[in-house]
This record gives structure tokens, sequence and C-alpha cells, in this order.
């Protein structure tokens, strides 16, 4: 499940409370990914029970041994925390329960993440960043891909040219880099152009991340930069069909039976969504409490990227609580 060069790459963001099982389920059937990143296990204390590790990935049950979906996508584990003994030991307890990558969270802007030695913060510590990295990677055989996800920096955006180059350093094989500081959180606009510096820079390959919402900023990332690896998160919640455009153009193998339509605006196409939604989670979508608030929230990052106007039915749709009364809007808009 390597990141190489001249094989180009598409993965789904981790997106912590947004992309869980279900979510990956159906992107894994309908997105046209090549990889899916677990969301953030978050390592404070004691590195958790390999229980823990299967209860926060459910992929690890379907196939023993094997880290990936029902479609054969794999799904990499995403660690966050500062303490790189736990944070080794906690990834051969994961290995062992079958995964087969590990990714390491040096992004995550959250405060209550970075008051707690996670995330973004250690972005202030490039010697913790490369000996974090190097702890795990020397505690997995040498099989066993290991990753890093940055940040440009804390405040200052040149820090990504020290930071990235000790994390590679370190061993990662390669490096997913969000083309904002973590004081900008996720304003406008991601700065490709630092990215593309570093990409330049180093013998390992870059995924690019940060404000792919349309077709059109993905041809222009690739065209324009370089850009041979992407991730998407935000960009493919509020525009479904996005991840297999962009993975038809990047000449990656898609399921023949996977939807393509475009999805946005046409609320008979979202109810369409949400029924592919369902069918691809399993039993875990299936919460009478879960699928509404997941609906909401899902098209909260269409209109994100398109604007309320596209989408008049959402202000009766947000006050729904049922399932029924949901698709009821979706019949009549």
């Amino acid at each position: 499940m390597k990141v190489e060069h001249g094989r180009p790459a598409l993965i789904l963001a981790p997106m912590e409370g947004v992309t869980d099982a279900p979510m990956r389920a159906f992107f894994s059937r309908h997105g046209g990914f090549t990889h899916l990143v677990s969301e953030f296990l978050r390592v404070s204390q004691d590195p958790p029970p390999v229980r823990t590790i299967r209860e926060h990935m459910p992929e690890l049950l379907l196939k023993p041994g094997v880290c990936e979906t029902r479609e054969g996508i794999p799904v990499q584990l995403q660690l966050l925390g500062g303490d790189p003994d736990k944070l080794a030991l906690t990834a051969q307890r994961a290995v062992s329960a079958g995964v087969r990558g590990i990714d390491l969270n040096f992004g995550c802007p959250a405060p209550t993440v970075n008051r707690n030695d996670g995330g973004a913060t250690l972005l202030k510590y490039p010697d913790r960043i490369e000996r974090i990295v190097r702890t795990v990677r020397d505690a997995l055989p040498p099989e066993i891909p290991v990753s890093a996800k940055l940040r440009l920096g804390w405040e200052n955006p040149d820090e990504i040219d020290h930071n990235a180059e000790r994390a590679v350093r370190g061993g990662a094989a390669w490096i997913t880099i969000h083309g904002r500081t973590k004081m900008q959180a996720y304003k406008p606009p991601a700065d490709w152009v630092r990215i593309a510096r570093v990409k330049n820079t180093l013998n390992v390959p870059v995924v690019v991340n940060g404000d792919l919402f349309r077709f059109e900023d993905y041809r222009k990332c690739r065209e324009e930069y370089g850009f041979e690896h992407f991730m998407i998160g935000r960009g493919a919640l509020g525009n479904p069909a996005l991840p297999r455009k962009v993975a038809q153009d990047l000449g990656v193998p898609m399921r023949a039976d996977s939807l393509f339509m475009d999805w946005r605006g046409e609320p008979r196409q979202w109810n369409a969504v949400f029924r592919a939604f369902c069918d691809a989670g399993g039993l875990l979508s299936q919460d009478r409490h879960y699928l509404p608030s997941r609906i909401k929230m899902w098209v909260k990052f269409a209109i994100l990227i398109d604007g309320a106007q596209s989408y008049p039915w959402f202000d009766e749709l947000k006050r729904l609580h049922t399932l029924e009364e949901m698709e009821e809007v979706f019949r009549r808009a």
C-alpha cells in the first residue's frame, strides 16, 4: 500500500468524526480512491490494546491479516501523539492485528489536540518530528511503510522545508502536506506553491492536500505544479463525483459498477447517494440517529463548495430528525 513515484495515488483524507468506517466503505465502492486513511487514533496515555485498534478500524475484521475494505482498497492507520515509544508500541500492536501502513499526524489544528502534545503542535519541534518517525519506523518490519501528514508550519509557512526534511530523515516513505499553517486553520487559499517547492527537493513522494474542491482545482494543481499524488477530503464530501473524475484522469482503475453521476444540487441524486452510503456501510450505517446527522453534515460540505443558493431545500432538511422525513423532502424538492 505504498505511495510511489510513477504510480499516481488518490487518497481519502482522514477527517475526525467524518471519514469513519461507513464513509470509507462508501468511498471505497464509489470513489475511485487508491488508498484510505483512518481517523486518527490518539495515543496519549497507555498504548491502546489490539482490541481498541480493531474497534477503531473495523476493516481489520473483514479479512484476517489484511487491512482493506471489501473492495480491496488498503486502509492505513493514522496515529496521533507526542511520545515516540508509546506510538511505536501502538504501531507494533496494530501491525500484529493486520495493519499494513502507519501514518503519523503532525497536522491536526484542533486546540484540544494541540494542548495535549499532539498534531500540529509538533511542527514547532523539528527534532521531535524526526525522532517520532524514526522510533516508529525502527519498531516495524521494513515492508510496513510509515508516512507523515504535516501542515506548512505552526505560524510560519516556511517551516515546512525543515520539518519535511526531518520527517524524511526519520524514515518517512512519503509525506502528505496540507497547504496551510496551524494558525490559518482552513482559511483559503491553500499554498500549493510551497508544497511544490518541497516536492522538488525531496527524494520521496509528496502528496498535496488542501482546496481540491473542483475538477478544475485538481487539473491546475497537476498541470501547473507537477503533482502526481493527491489527498481529497472536504472536496470529496461536498462533491462525491469528484474523486471518480480525478481517478479517471489519473488512469486509476475503478469498479465498473460505481456510481458516476454529478450528485450536487439535485435532491433526488442526493437521495441516491445516501442509499448507496447505507448499502456500502452495512450495519454500522443503520443507526437511526447516525444517518440523519450524517446527511446534514454531508450537505453542509456541498454548501461550502457551491453556496447555499444551490441547496434551498436544506433549510427544511436541517430541522428534521428521521431518515423518513428527509426522504420525503428529497421526493418533493
